[in-house]
């Protein structure tokens, strides 16, 4: 992350970045050149925490719909959380100039819209009042094709200078963090994670079958339906802030998955730490490759995710791993 913040169009000594974050941190107050301290502290540390929050998120979520749904090919844009929040972000962009929509921002709306997506999935994917994993699945896919339709035609009525904000939005970027956001969002993706991580036995219980798991006392309907939410709760405010960003959240969890087993007491905590290693370091690429002009994330999750996933589905021993 250090290293993170000292690369871009104007690279820093790395030696010079500890120095200023540290001032900041015990309040030492602000020495040496303004501008570097500016680029340092109000640019570049909340984008690098921001990604790393991101990335973590991202990576639970997926962990946790794969376990959810019992398929190794879920995450969060498969069940129509993405697009949900990509709907939500559209209306405020171009039904209100990106200023307010019923009194909601676009990240506000981004929110409400995955959230939207959850529920909507959570009530079609139940089969006599309990939760199908297939029909949960079908259930996304159906939903997040709906929810894109909308978005689409929503961008065909859009101006050129409302459709440029919605590509870029709708492909992913932290360019925009600042420091106001972050504490929202650190709350909610720290606390998620360290909550998620207690389910461990449970959701190792949960990938062996429902009458296994409900032999083992777990209430299964119970379970999905709490992680479902949570799942939901996490990835709106990762996207309402960060836009839709692809593939992390499908990668990340088999990366780990195969190199350190399904365990997930294990499994949780190493993919929440490489989520956030992956898209602080995919950031850094959007910034550096074609400097100065930027990249925005969604591009190189998709062009990294993309030829892995081709990969998985060719080596089968990994997939029946996952």
């Amino acid at each position: 992350m250090v290293v993170s913040v000292s690369v871009g169009a104007v690279t820093i000594p790395v030696g010079e970045v500890w120095r200023i974050v540290l001032r900041h941190l015990t309040g030492g107050g602000t020495t040496g050149d303004p501008a570097t301290d500016q680029i340092v502290w109000n640019f570049r540390t909340p984008r690098v925490v921001l990604a790393a929050l991101v990335g973590t998120g991202l990576a639970v979520a997926g962990v946790i719909l794969q376990a959810v749904v019992a398929n190794p090919l879920a995450d969060p844009t498969v069940l129509g959380f993405s697009y949900g929040a990509s709907l939500g972000a559209v209306l405020a962009i171009t039904a209100a100039g990106g200023a307010t929509l019923g009194g909601l921002g676009v990240s506000s709306a981004a929110f409400v819209g995955a959230l939207a997506a959850g529920a909507l999935v959570f009530v079609l994917g139940q089969k006599s009042g309990r939760m199908a994993p297939t029909r949960l699945v079908l259930s996304g896919v159906a939903v997040g094709y709906l929810f894109l339709a909308a978005t689409s035609f929503l961008q065909l009525r859009a101006t050129p200078t409302e459709l440029r904000t919605v590509m870029f939005w709708m492909l992913g970027s932290v360019a925009g963090a600042r420091w106001d956001q972050l504490p929202v969002v650190a709350t909610v993706v720290l606390a998620s994670a360290l909550a998620l991580s207690l389910f461990g036995r449970r959701l190792n219980a949960l990938l062996a079958g429902d009458e296994s798991a409900t032999a083992l006392g777990v209430d299964v309907h119970r379970l999905r339906g709490l992680l479902l939410v949570m799942s939901a709760l996490v990835t709106g405010t990762v996207i309402a802030v960060a836009g839709g960003i692809g593939f992390v959240g499908l990668m990340i969890p088999h990366l780990v998955r195969l190199a350190t087993g399904a365990d997930h007491r294990r499994l949780l905590p190493l993919t929440a730490v490489v989520g956030a290693v992956y898209l602080v370091l995919v950031d850094l690429l959007s910034r550096t490759l074609n400097r100065p002009n930027e990249l925005p994330i969604g591009i190189l999750t998709a062009l990294l995710g993309a030829p892995f996933f081709l990969w998985l589905l060719r080596r089968n021993k990994g997939l029946d791993t996952a």
